[in-house]
């Protein structure tokens, strides 16, 4: 692959050539459908039960997940007219020195969601294991962790192209919307034996609105933007990249929250693996799901890659990818891994401003190849950085409202009220 060129060239930083761009809409569609699927969506579904109604919940899903897929395949629509990767429009819009700082955050937070990943392959593994009978030996999670990490190397050393075209879209595809039928129909006729018309109408209990519901289903997807250019450059054409994105996540991010709804009604647990377990056959489905988890963690390893070789590129993406994969697994042997739901907000509140001065200021012919960059772009960084603050005043000052819609609008807007015309 030209992500394992000489050193000399910086691979990170210039577009793919044009007989490299081998992805449809079908490919992207379901490397993002599978990038999508994952138990960490599922139990972030559970998570808006008991707080909201279960039509309130359900409107938070959609409208974040229509609204989340849709920023997702717009980048991705950047990426690919570009041929830039995610790091590449950071030093286009914010200027070749000063783009080092977020596109550093980015590896650093890739690294923690590779870490994450891996935790959740992890214990969703030992879950199942002892639910078969095996597995009780304290030394498990060490070796479940080592073994997914090892796969994950393995997959490092590869062609990105290759895994996505040959094994995601033939192979990994099916086997996961199959587990995800099944479960789905497993839980529906649970729900239809408890009653669906008192489970559509069970009263929200409180303590959170559906603006931040709308926000922490929106969380999921953006912490994808980072990634998505890395992926979308190879795209044949930017029309078929954005479709195929936004189909592809938008239909599994929706299907994913309101499963884990659904299971938070119907077996109220704080253990979403072992509710899972309970269905028939859902050590068989819940199986196949993890066996998908790991494309997830190969992707934040890849594009956290392409950061890393965009910074140093006297090493190749694969030496990169290799040594991302192996931080990860180290990472989640011995970093705690709670509190998701501030972590995924924190994220946002980074990456949701960056984005949107990227988008102000890239979108609709925006792009301009041939400009020298400067050192910092001070505009865009300052959009940035005030982007940061208001998504924080907003979650103190006024929760109720949402952060991430409104940040997003205003830092696109006034980056493309005040970019460079022609």
């Amino acid at each position: 692959m030209t992500a394992n060129a000489s050193s000399a060239s910086n691979f990170a930083l210039h577009p793919v050539a044009q007989q490299e761009r081998v992805f449809n809409g079908w490919h992207l569609a379901s490397l993002w459908f599978s990038l999508g699927v994952g138990l960490l969506v599922m139990q972030v579904g559970a998570y808006l039960m008991p707080a909201l109604s279960t039509p309130q919940a359900l409107m938070a899903i959609v409208g974040g997940s229509v609204v989340g897929a849709g920023l997702l395949a717009w980048v991705g629509k950047i990426g690919c007219d570009t041929g830039l990767s995610s790091a590449g429009l950071i030093h286009h819009v914010y200027g070749r020195h000063f783009a080092k700082l977020p596109v550093l955050l980015n590896i650093v937070q890739l690294l923690g969601w590779g870490a994450f990943e891996l935790v959740v392959m992890r214990e969703s593994t030992v879950a199942i294991g002892r639910q078969a009978g095996g597995m009780q030996a304290a030394y498990w999670p060490w070796l479940a962790t080592l073994l997914w990490g090892g796969l994950l190397v393995a997959l490092m050393t590869g062609s990105m192209v290759r895994l996505v075209r040959q094994l995601i879209s033939r192979v990994a595809l099916p086997l996961v919307m199959l587990s995800l039928l099944w479960l789905s129909w497993q839980f529906v006729g649970m729900a239809v034996q408890q009653g669906l018309p008192a489970l559509w109408s069970r009263p929200g209990a409180g303590g959170m609105g559906v603006m931040p519901a709308l926000d922490l289903v929106v969380a999921m997807p953006i912490s994808w933007l980072p990634l998505v250019a890395d992926y979308a450059r190879y795209g044949r054409n930017g029309r078929s990249a954005m479709a195929g994105t936004w189909i592809g996540f938008g239909i599994a991010n929706i299907w994913c929250y309101a499963l884990g709804v659904l299971v938070a009604l119907v077996l109220p647990s704080t253990d979403l693996v072992a509710a899972l377990l309970l269905a028939q056959g859902g050590l068989i489905a819940l199986s196949l799901v993890l066996l998908d988890e790991v494309d997830n963690a190969y992707g934040d390893a890849y594009s956290g890659a392409v950061s890393a070789h965009s910074l140093l590129p006297r090493w190749g993406v694969r030496g990169w990818g290799i040594a991302m994969a192996v931080c990860s697994t180290a990472l989640a042997m011995v970093l705690p891994m709670h509190s998701l739901e501030p972590f995924l907000l924190i994220l946002s509140s980074v990456f949701v401003p960056l984005f949107g001065v990227i988008l102000g200021r890239l979108s609709w012919g925006g792009y301009q190849p041939g400009n020298v960059q400067a050192a910092v772009h001070l505009l865009p960084l300052a959009l940035w950085l005030g982007g940061i603050a208001l998504y924080h005043g907003l979650a103190a000052w006024a929760p109720q409202a949402g952060s991430a819609l409104p940040t997003l609008a205003l830092t696109f807007v006034l980056a493309f009220a005040t970019r460079t015309k022609g």
